[in-house]
């Protein structure tokens, strides 16, 4: 064991760990998702996301980063490992084993969407987007880029081209390892990302157009209707908004906080990122889209624009009114290029758990473990890229219904079977503050019930509806995704046997 810790990578500096923290969180969902659920839901949507933000994700937060930092410190970077320490119960590894499961289905179907804002920032630089009259009705103005986006992901060969630029531009960064890799390109890729969205912010801001301003924009998605608030649909949104945009129940933030020190600070630390986070969230991405889209065409229009989803929003709305502006081709290229850093930040944050699980548990070198995730990665990725409702399919289980369930057990094991006691202390250790004692309470009772309530609703909800999916598309999406996690059951099984424990 002395063996394994010694040569475990650590993070250089505290500032490259926050911005690395902040850049696995801040991803596509801060800049599409959440105006899409904030417009869709009212301005009171934010009242119950700020609800959950405090008694669901902050407390989830802090737990995991306390169990990260609690398996670093005895070798291991992922969930399988850390949860036998953590509970000596034979079934906690098998447990565990979602917390690679998720990372890598979401990685499979993520990074083929981040490819896509890749190619389209070339587009757009190029001139390449269509032009059409703006004086045409929103429909028909709005069909050229639309038919464009369904040309290019059925996927075109271009496509695919900047599917496999995006997938080795991912692998560089892994191959040159969590310090001299990850860290650098976290250095470099947030601080871009900010400038890049708050030239964008101000510029769209400063729209205005014969069918309104983007003033009014802010005023139609910040408008608080508080009827909404008795919309249980509206809570669960909220709810799992605040899991999408810290990237809670992925895995990602617990190996990343195990290549920290063993009694480094994780209380500051973790509102320190979860608040460039929600800066990056709230003010930038509740300032481009939706208030650009009210500007252009009107507020009446607003509502479908966001009901249309978020994949229209980013490639056919916000072209469309670039296409518009003076200098809109840089426009569309800076928004494009916001998104793509925005992705690969965290693309590269939940390629680790497996990358890390290999490395520590199989005690291969870095670049065998990164080899080998970025090969399975591209395989398994063929699928959502030819079968779209495989893409949405995988989406529901990995990216929604497993996230919010990973998220129970995990701080069940933390709170209860671990002890309550042992893990408050551990997530105050090294702090530069302790953490309120409500929030003991709220970790032990409140934020387990939150999650438990969100997970039977959609259960009821959404699972049935799923369910009653039987094309081949979404059954061959099943079978690839029953395959990953028999897989890793059995190389959680076999790792445990290489380490000499007991099954």
């Amino acid at each position: 064991m002395a063996e394994t810790l010694k040569y475990r990578e650590q993070w250089s500096t505290k500032l490259g760990l926050i911005l690395a923290m902040a850049g696995n969180a801040v991803g596509l969902g801060n800049f599409l998702r959440f105006p899409t659920q904030a417009a869709e839901n009212g301005g009171a949507f934010m009242i119950p996301y700020m609800i959950a933000m405090l008694v669901i994700a902050i407390p989830l937060m802090w737990t995991e980063w306390a169990i990260g930092r609690y398996g670093g410190a005895k070798g291991h970077g992922t969930t399988p490992a850390i949860f036998r320490l953590l509970w000596k119960n034979p079934i906690a590894k098998y447990i565990g084993a979602l917390g690679l499961f998720i990372p890598f289905v979401v990685l499979c179907y993520y990074i083929y969407i981040e490819s896509w804002t890749l190619g389209y920032s070339f587009f757009s630089l190029f001139g390449m987007l269509p032009h059409p009259d703006s004086s045409l009705p929103q429909d028909q103005y709005l069909k050229p880029f639309s038919e464009f986006l369904s040309w290019y992901t059925k996927p075109s060969l271009i496509a695919y081209f900047f599917f496999l630029v995006t997938i080795a531009f991912n692998a560089y960064i892994l191959y040159k390892g969590v310090s001299g890799g990850i860290e650098k390109f976290a250095k470099l890729a947030m601080p871009t990302l900010f400038i890049l969205a708050t030239i964008l912010m101000i510029r769209v801001i400063l729209i205005e157009t014969p069918n309104g301003t983007a003033v009014e924009g802010l005023n139609f998605l910040w408008h608080p209707d508080f009827s909404q608030l008795l919309n249980p649909q509206v809570w669960l949104s909220a709810a799992g908004q605040v899991f999408f945009t810290l990237s809670l129940g992925f895995g990602a933030i617990i190996t990343y906080a195990s290549y920290i020190k063993k009694d480094d600070d994780i209380v500051a630390s973790g509102l320190s990122a979860a608040s460039l986070n929600e800066f990056a969230e709230v003010i930038l991405g509740g300032s481009i889209a939706i208030p650009a889209a009210v500007a252009f065409f009107g507020v009446m229009n607003a509502q479908s624009v966001a009901e249309s989803g978020a994949f229209n929003l980013a490639f056919v709305s916000l072209p469309a009114i670039f296409s518009n502006l003076t200098g809109g081709n840089i426009l569309g290229f800076l928004w494009f290029f916001l998104l793509f850093f925005a992705g690969a930040t965290s693309s590269v944050a939940i390629s680790m758990p497996i990358v890390a699980f290999l490395q520590d548990e199989f005690k291969l070198n870095r670049k065998v473990a990164v080899t080998a995730t970025v090969i399975f990665t591209f395989l398994v990725a063929q699928i959502p890229i030819f079968l779209p409702k495989a893409l949405d399919e995988m989406d529901f289980w990995a990216g929604t219904f497993f996230v919010v369930l990973f998220a129970l057990l995990e701080v069940l094991i933390f709170f209860w079977f671990f002890g309550d006691k042992k893990a408050w202390e551990e997530i105050n250790r090294g702090g530069l503050f302790k953490v309120p004692r409500i929030y003991y309470y709220i970790l032990k009772y409140v934020t387990p019930f939150s999650l438990f309530v969100i997970l039977t609703a959609w259960s009821i909800e959404i699972l049935p509806k799923v369910l009653s999916e039987t094309t081949m598309e979404v059954w061959i999406a099943r079978f690839v995704m029953i395959f990953i996690l028999l897989l890793l059951f059995f190389l959680v099984y076999i790792a445990n046997k290489r380490n000499g424990e007991s099954a």
